[in-house]
């Protein structure tokens, strides 16, 4: 029999220590805590003991002789009345909630459910006496991690151009990445996906969900997967399916191996909901082990969930040990595993209070203050379905957001939409509309034109209609406004005409991207012409659909994006550490200056004028000895002549053409330039 000892309320989860294991879990309103030990298989239960030991609501023991590998789980015992918010059942086994690493697959079953599911409209307020633990995943003790060997690249702001990608999908069909690593962290660095990153010149790698994430019932029923991860079971675990022959370890190695290439790895990760969705949902963990604590409830009616979130709950961050694990989750992933930078998902949610968003709530202070995560990349998706749910540029300093409406005006822009000058120079300028005020700076702005969540970039120019048949929800899912245009053919063509209009449209896209100012941010595939066949919503979509196929290289646009991220790492111009204002540096040159075709300072009414589209902007150095570069925009259907407007040194000369006219022509100021019809040019001064 092991030897049970009253053992340690901090750390939280399992601790190896000198003789034992100390185990620890919150529950403020438990009547028992019972822990459950587990064969190394997590099939049998081997020893079921009471944990007597309660300080501060934290119930804790130590156990003698138990280490590294031991599986267990946890029972909790209180109030059964979901009225009240209190949904206690021993009967149901409950995964730690700072499990290190998961043991077995949760296999779907109603006696994951702690009432009867079936029983009526009422059913949830019976409780079920069914055990779950069969069904259950279990969490296994792991020893503590040495750090990764690589010091954090801690590459500037300014210099940050993002990749955003899925770690089982970016390698999945790579037929460089040997088959059987394929799809885990180890791939992810592996010399061909590394090779291929700083070819494109990207400095971050920011991957969907890595955390370990449940099944939707629902999906598994349509024989589909959940894909991209939204659906966290663990926040202290990773996904057991991206993790190889090298476990825990992988992780750590891959973050290395990208950190001696100077990349820095940001992970998307969701403490807004988990996967126990709402009061019909199953009890896996933390519902079962103190519901009232960890969710938001609905005032007055605690049976039911605050759904800020559209996931059926939400987490309770204005709680100090729910907020103290996700503090304690991120310090996990940032020293441990050695992770640089956070993306967090539906951030608004983290933000919320009884009366709404609060900028100033104490998860934010909390991660700004802390001596890791305030040197790390945070950036903030600045929405949920709550009201007032976009805040978009409303979040604390020191927190960078993705820029939903750089993304719209952008695709707008491009798709020739009329009295959109304004609106498309103020997002190219990094927002500052936005994010000017509390001394934030340019990269407060995550820019992009495609992300996970849409179209990928070829399918953007491709389709003007979602196709997301293969999901089976009769193509209701995903959003409807995508603000795409298809060039002439929904989706597959030979027409010539129509394949050169969306290269060049894809050119112009990305060169809007990485030459404005804020941090780009490009989706995996886009530069090698991936499509996903017209499907906006891959969430699902855990095969050929959603995978990134490597075998569409499209070269010319693989190498032109490459030229794009050297022309932004090497000129100061196009990534200022400040917003662009107008001012006179010391020299007497304004730092940004917007001109009409004919080369005269732009009106007010010329910047009004509906039908105008076409501008060209520019763009003095910030540091000295670097060269001015000017930037012609023209998203008309026919070409516009231009003219050179004055200032610089001598000539410019043209080191980038979406039309591919004129690269390497020289111009001085006053002379005139034909811009193509949908066409973007970039010149820098020459002495």
């Amino acid at each position: 029999m092991t030897i049970s000892e009253p053992g340690a309320p901090f750390p939280f989860g399992a601790s190896i220590t000198q003789r034992g294991t100390n185990f620890a879990l919150f529950s403020d309103n438990a009547d028992e805590v019972e822990l459950c030990l587990f064969d190394n298989h997590g099939d049998r239960e081997t020893e079921r003991l009471s944990v007597t030991e309660c300080t501060d609501g934290v119930w804790h023991c130590h156990l003698r002789g138990i280490g590294r590998g031991q599986v267990y789980g946890w029972r909790v015992h209180g109030p059964w009345a979901p009225e009240q918010g209190y949904r206690f059942n021993p009967a149901k086994l409950l995964l730690d909630p700072y499990a290190r690493q998961l043991v077995g697959d949760l296999r779907w079953n109603d006696a994951l459910h702690a009432y009867p599911v079936g029983a009526g409209e009422d059913a949830d307020l019976i409780r079920d006496e069914r055990d779950s633990a069969q069904f259950m995943p279990k969490a296994r003790v792991v020893a503590e991690l040495l750090l990764t060997a690589t010091a954090k690249p801690r590459n500037h702001w300014p210099k940050t151009i993002i990749y955003e990608g899925h770690l089982r999908g970016l390698t999945m069909r790579h037929p460089l990445v040997p088959e059987d690593v394929r799809g885990t962290f180890a791939a992810l660095g592996s010399a061909p996906m590394i090779e291929h990153l700083l070819k494109l010149g990207i400095t971050a790698v920011e991957l969907l969900p890595v955390q370990a994430f449940a099944q939707d019932r629902v999906l598994v029923d349509r024989g589909l997967r959940n894909y991209w991860g939204y659906n966290t079971l663990g926040f202290f675990a990773p996904e057991p399916r991206y993790l190889g022959a090298g476990g825990l370890d992988e992780i750590a190695m891959a973050v290395d191996r990208l950190h001696q290439a100077g990349i820095e790895v940001i992970l998307d990760v969701v403490y807004n909901h988990t996967c126990e969705g709402n009061h019909l949902g199953p009890t896996l963990s933390w519902r079962g082990i103190d519901n009232t604590s960890y969710y938001r409830l609905q005032p007055g009616e605690p049976r039911y969930y605050d759904n800020l979130t559209g996931c059926g709950n939400a987490l309770n961050t204005e709680h100090p040990r729910v907020l103290q694990m996700v503090m304690d989750s991120l310090r996990l992933w940032a020293t441990v595993y050695g992770v640089d930078g956070f993306r967090f998902d539906l951030a608004t949610t983290l933000g919320r209070r009884a009366d709404g968003f609060d900028p100033g709530h104490p998860l934010f202070h909390a991660m700004r203050q802390d001596p890791v995560l305030g040197r790390a990349k945070l950036i903030m998706e600045p929405w949920d379905i709550g009201p007032g749910g976009y805040q978009l540029g409303n979040f604390p300093p020191g927190f960078s957001e993705w820029n939903g409406d750089y993304r719209d005006v952008v695709r707008e822009f491009w798709t020739g939409s009329e009295g959109l000058l304004p609106a498309f120079a103020t997002r190219f300028a990094a927002s500052s509309d936005l994010f000017g005020e509390g001394r934030r700076r340019p990269w407060s702005s995550v820019n992009f034109v495609t992300a996970h969540d849409g179209f990928t970039l070829q399918d953007l120019v491709s389709y003007e209609q979602k196709h997301n048949e293969a999901n089976g929800e009769d193509n209701r899912d995903g959003h409807d406004d995508s603000r795409s245009w298809n060039c002439g053919a929904e989706g597959d063509t030979d027409d010539v005409d129509v394949l050169a209009c969306r290269a060049r449209q894809k050119r112009n896209l990305l060169a809007t991207l990485l030459l404005s100012q804020g941090v780009p941010m490009l989706l995996a595939g886009d530069e090698i012409g991936n499509s996903q066949g017209g499907n906006n919503n891959a969430y699902c979509q855990d095969n050929e659909i959603g995978w990134v196929d490597w075998t569409r290289q499209d070269a010319a646009l693989t190498d032109f994006v490459a030229r794009l991220t050297d022309l932004r790492l090497r000129r100061s111009a196009l990534s200022r550490p400040a917003f662009l204002t107008g001012a006179r540096n010391e020299r007497g040159v304004p730092d940004v200056a917007w001109f009409g075709a004919n080369a005269a300072r732009m009106t007010e009414g010329e910047w009004n004028t509906p039908h105008a589209k076409c501008l060209v902007v520019r763009l003095a150095p910030a540091q000295a000895g670097d060269v001015s570069m000017l930037i012609m925009l023209n998203a008309a259907n026919h070409g516009v002549e231009l003219l050179i407007p004055p200032g610089g040194t001598g000539q410019w000369e043209a080191v980038l053409d979406t039309a591919e006219q004129l690269e390497g022509q020289r111009r001085a100021a006053g002379e005139n330039v034909i811009a193509e019809a949908r066409s973007l040019v970039v010149w820098e001064s020459r002495a």
